[in-house]
């Protein structure tokens, strides 16, 4: 199984990123999609989650501003984030619980750098 995200990068304050991370390799299903995100000299936190039905749960810090999504038939979350500051610059990591042939485990993406300069 690999999760390979992309998207990240350079924005202004105020600007708009959008996060794509697709899964792959001998995939039967996969339950819950999420970011999390981790900046210099911090812990890891979550940002946003989706359940394979829709469900969604946000970070406080993120609400109304950032969106998360899923295509179940491209095996493929997205992270929309609008109104950026710099407390979002961190590098972002895509999560998913995922059930293949070889079991059921949680995968983490290799992360992607977002600077939000001021």
């Amino acid at each position: 199984v690999h999760l390979v995200e992309s998207g990240g990068g350079l924005v202004q304050a105020g600007g708009s990123l959008r996060l794509s991370c697709a899964a792959s390799g001998g995939i039967i299903g996969i339950n819950t999609m999420g970011w999390y995100r981790q900046a210099p000299g911090k812990q890891r936190e979550l940002v946003a989650t989706v359940s394979s039905d829709g469900w969604t749960n946000y970070a406080d810090s993120v609400k109304g501003r950032f969106t998360i999504s899923r295509d179940n038939a491209k095996a493929t979350v997205y992270l929309e984030m609008n109104s950026l500051n710099d407390e979002d610059t961190a590098v972002y990591f895509c999560n998913a619980d995922i059930l293949s042939f070889t079991g059921r485990s949680t995968w983490w993406g290799q992360g992607t750098q977002v600077t939000v300069s001021s």
